[in-house]
């Protein structure tokens, strides 16, 4: 749950940040390749589904069943609470978003035609990547030490 709450803190400030901080539809270069910009997402991660509030909610809702059921039949896995953690802090916080204000505030914006995203989006993608090292991991190896 620790987890899970620190992302959804930093996911809310970083995106109450770019919305007082960043005109609707602006963009602020911050390195090259990257800027940030204050865009409305209607969709789910990266603007998939937009405009469907039923659909992104059902989609969302079942994601969600089916990680806390996996969860709860691993329990015994190592690491399993970090990525689960993540998963979850991701989706609430974009949650947060479309029960506050009916959309997801992106930010991120990378270079050749990549959507928008934000610290939700980032927190989720790397849940999963962790999610599928924790899953390939055989029960009962022990993380290499250095």
């Amino acid at each position: 749950m620790l987890v899970a709450l620190a992302v959804i803190a930093l996911d809310q400030l970083a995106k109450h940040a770019v919305r007082a901080g960043i005109a609707q539809g602006e963009e602020r270069g911050v390195l090259p390749g990257l800027a940030l910009v204050n865009t409305r997402n209607r969709g789910v991660a990266f603007g998939f589904l937009p405009g469907d509030p039923v659909a992104v909610t059902v989609v969302i809702a079942l994601a969600l069943a089916a990680l806390l059921a996996y969860f709860a039949l691993h329990t015994s896995r190592p690491l399993i609470w970090l990525p689960t953690g993540m998963l979850l802090g991701g989706a609430l916080g974009n949650v947060i978003d479309r029960l506050r204000a009916g959309y997801v505030t992106d930010f991120v914006k990378l270079p050749l035609g990549w959507p928008p995203f934000n610290l939700a989006d980032v927190s989720i993608t790397l849940g999963v990547l962790i999610l599928l090292l924790v899953i390939e991991r055989p029960r009962g190896e022990r993380p290499r030490s250095p």
